[in-house]
């Protein structure tokens, strides 16, 4: 038999779990911010939902509360992490929830950001508003790895991608597409919940990608392009060079004597003359530094043989997705096979079937400890 404090927190969890949502849909839109959900409860009705806005403002307590159907006094609110104590773009939600006289709020996890960390149940207990934890089994807390990994490393979140066929082929010359529709969605997915997406020009000039988000109303969430050029060798014929001067687009190089220097420039392109490592390439950890300096927080690395053999062997991936088809692609002239499954298996031991709705193709999670 359910006890009273059972139905509290059985209600306590419902209302949280649809902040997180909230938070979830926002992921990788909101800048150098977290995303945070927010939901207000009134006589155990939902009154107003919010989420952080694109770019981080306003942030999710506020929307919740501007966009309230009735007075929000004497409400409860779910927010997945702590609210801001501190002064900047705007005023501490703190200050708004007091303001509003909200009596009781459930937050999701402390921010890691020492500005705020803790201190913002304090200015809430004191003034007597109810304060209660709530992580949802621990799923808050994982949400935010990213965020908490770019506050601690000062680096970007790093997704790796590769779609492979049944014998590991990720490209043949007489093959378009490895894997099914459904499965390109999900690239497309990726790109769209990604700041930026780095490949490098070998593969740009091979493939003449696009690197943007085709999902149906999502193109403009497409990703900063990002490329690794050593001695910018960048097809000018290319669909990335040709729109860089509409499109945000960021090159690495080393080589300073170069012809192109001033081509690209012109082009809009951001250039950045990029340290080399012990093996004679592009410093892929001075890279990442540099982007999170750049204000990306989400990177996705479309990757190959070479690049996705550098960032698994300094363990730069934070996830990486096999993404395999059930298909045997012929082995033939300009075929180029996967090499580093076993490299990817042996580092990266933490591994996730993700099986909903793909048909026969087969997407694999590692994640590193």
């Amino acid at each position: 038999m359910s006890t009273k404090k059972d139905k509290i927190q059985n209600s306590d969890n419902f209302f949280m779990s649809l902040a997180l949502d909230l938070a979830r849909s926002k992921h990788g839109l909101t800048g150098t911010n977290p995303s945070v959900g927010c939901v207000i409860v009134k006589n155990n009705k939902i009154i107003s939902i919010g989420s952080t806005g694109y770019n981080g403002r306003p942030h999710a307590e506020r929307n919740a509360i501007n966009f309230a159907t009735e007075d929000v006094q004497d409400s409860t609110m779910y927010v997945t992490l702590e609210p801001c104590v501190h002064y900047g773009k705007t005023p501490p939600c703190t200050n708004l929830i007091i303001k509003k006289k909200i009596k009781k709020v459930v937050f999701g996890i402390d921010d890691i950001d020492k500005k705020v960390r803790s201190k913002s149940l304090k200015i809430l207990k004191k003034k007597k508003i109810i304060v209660k934890k709530n992580n949802l089994n621990n799923q808050i807390n994982e949400f935010y790895n990213p965020y908490k990994f770019n506050r601690l490393n000062k680096l970007p979140y790093v997704t790796g991608k590769i779609a492979i066929s049944k014998n590991n082929i990720f490209y043949s010359p007489n093959v378009k597409k490895i894997t099914n529709k459904q499965t390109e969605k999900f690239t497309h997915y990726l790109r769209y919940k990604n700041d930026g997406i780095i490949v490098t020009s070998k593969t740009l000039n091979n493939d003449n990608p696009k690197l943007n988000c085709r999902l149906k109303g999502l193109g403009k969430f497409s990703p900063i392009r990002i490329i690794l050029d050593r001695n910018i060798n960048t097809d000018k014929k290319s669909y990335i060079f040709k729109t860089s001067n509409s499109k945000n687009t960021i090159l690495f190089f080393n080589k300073d004597q170069n012809k192109n220097l001033s081509v690209f420039k012109k082009k809009g392109i951001r250039l950045y003359k990029t340290k080399i490592d012990k093996n004679n390439l592009l410093d892929l950890n001075w890279i990442l530094k540099k982007l999170y300096s750049l204000g990306l927080r989400n990177i996705l690395v479309e990757t190959g043989n070479e690049l996705s053999k550098s960032f698994i062997k300094d363990k730069l991936f934070n996830n990486f997705y096999l993404l395999q088809s059930p298909d045997y692609i012929p082995l033939s002239i300009g075929s180029k096979l996967f090499k580093n499954y076993a490299y990817l298996k042996k580092i990266y031991k933490n591994k996730i079937k993700v099986n909903n709705g793909y048909n026969k193709d087969q997407i694999e999670l590692y994640r590193r400890n």
